[in-house]
């Protein structure tokens, strides 16, 4: 097998790059690192002093907060134009090792060729993956997921293809597993989606006593009505035994008849947060300082989803979302280049949190608080306000300009974000 060596140990001449920022991931966290990186380092003048190279598969954005949604193929935004129009390098691969005692990374790309790449500043912005616990039977093999984009066009495909399939109760019933954020908006959508298939019966799985357990009780009361007015079925206090091509067996000992079982319960941080060591919590994200940086390791940051990041200063750690992801990438980019360019670090911070919950044709729900216990608004205006989300907010802009200039890791809040929405949607 090829194998490459890239190699930086001395101080090359003036005018070839003297330092190197590598950043594992093309997701939300990723892309706004090498935006706010690039950002600083075009402003202090020392674009020929620092090279940002980001690593992921292809260059594209997958709208992964999206991945519920009909037409997943086209969930997708490019990423190559504005690289270069930006001037962030871009390497088709994946990390497969990451040695922090020399700083480099070792990367396979598709056509098996294998590099290594040494770093002066890591981001760590792999992102993370649902949960498929071992001790259910089947669930690998007999599941679909929305977890990332070929699973989400997946399950797509076979949903549309159930009507050529004869009826029965398997064919007409789709379980989803999971009665948190994903399998909520996923249920609520279903209905909608599977408007071809006569009498479809969808059911909603969760092993608590509440739908929406980290939702308070009034967001949990409208989303149970919402989900009764779309006629989807509920099942709690019970969780999945094991899975076959016919159905799911639930711990109770209930059976359910389906030719289609979605998991959607949890998410675990990349499996290269294990090759860095230092401590991690029960999700496998880094424990991160103010700065995102991996305090044990020099050199390294975690953002996104790899990053357990205390948001509030108190005693509320940043969330596996869009929204934490979107501010934790900017911080963790400008706090990269920051180190290398003797600038001062800025401090990351998310003190208010709103969280907008897509009820599908009933609607949507934005819900106010760490607890998200305070309804802010229900129904069509929620809805609207998540298809400006979904649709406009999270994508960053083509223009390159436009996206450094987005880059800012100086932002509002979430609560004079919220105060803009409404004003947009109203």
């Amino acid at each position: 097998m090829l194998v490459l060596v890239v190699k930086f140990t001395q101080l090359p001449p003036f005018g070839i790059m003297s330092f190197k920022i590598v950043i594992i991931g093309a997701g939300f966290a990723g892309v706004w690192s090498a935006l706010s990186a690039k950002r600083l380092i075009k402003s202090t003048g020392k674009e020929n002093k620092v090279e940002i190279l980001v690593i992921s598969p292809k260059p594209v954005l997958v709208m992964r907060p999206r991945l519920y949604e009909s037409k997943a193929s086209s969930l997708i935004h490019p990423l190559e134009t504005l690289f270069k129009e930006a001037g962030i390098n871009f390497c088709p691969g994946v990390v497969k090792t990451i040695h922090t005692e020399r700083r480099a990374v070792e990367v396979q790309c598709a056509s098996g060729v294998e590099s290594t790449i040494e770093y002066d500043r890591l981001i760590l912005a792999a992102g993370s993956s649902v949960i498929q616990p071992q001790h259910v039977g089947g669930l690998r093999q007999h599941t679909y997921d929305i977890d990332s984009l070929d699973s989400a066009v997946k399950l797509e495909s076979h949903l549309e293809a159930l009507a050529s399939l004869p009826a029965s109760p398997s064919r007409d019933t789709v379980v989803v597993c999971g009665a948190g954020f994903t399998g909520i908006e996923l249920t609520a959508e279903l209905p909608r989606r599977l408007a071809h298939i006569a009498n479809a019966r969808v059911i909603l799985v969760g092993n608590t006593d509440e739908v929406g357990p980290s939702f308070g009780s009034s967001p949990r009361s409208t989303i149970t009505q919402a989900l009764n007015d779309l006629g989807v079925e509920v099942k709690l206090g019970a969780g999945v035994k094991a899975v076959d091509p016919e159905g799911v067996t639930l711990t109770s000992g209930v059976r359910i008849q389906t030719k289609t079982t979605i998991w959607t319960a949890g998410v675990q941080a990349t499996p290269l947060t294990q090759q860095v060591a230092a401590p991690r919590d029960a999700l496998g994200r880094l424990y991160v300082d103010q700065y995102l940086r991996v305090s044990p390791v020099d050199g390294v940051f975690a953002t996104g989803d790899a990053a357990c990041a205390l948001a509030d200063g108190k005693n509320q750690h940043a969330l596996m979302s869009c929204q934490h992801a979107l501010q934790l990438g900017r911080v963790s980019g400008y706090n990269a280049a920051a180190e290398l360019l003797g600038v001062p670090l800025m401090g990351y911070t998310q003190a208010a949190y709103n969280c907008c919950l897509d009820l599908g044709a009933w609607g949507a729900l934005v819900a106010a608080g760490w607890d998200r216990d305070i309804i802010k608004m229900s129904g069509d205006t929620a809805k609207r306000a998540k298809c400006y989300i979904n649709q406009k907010l999270i994508y960053p802009p083509d223009n390159a300009h436009e996206a450094l200039a987005s880059a800012d890791p100086v932002l509002p809040d979430s609560d004079q974000l919220f105060e803009q929405l409404i004003h947009v949607v109203d």
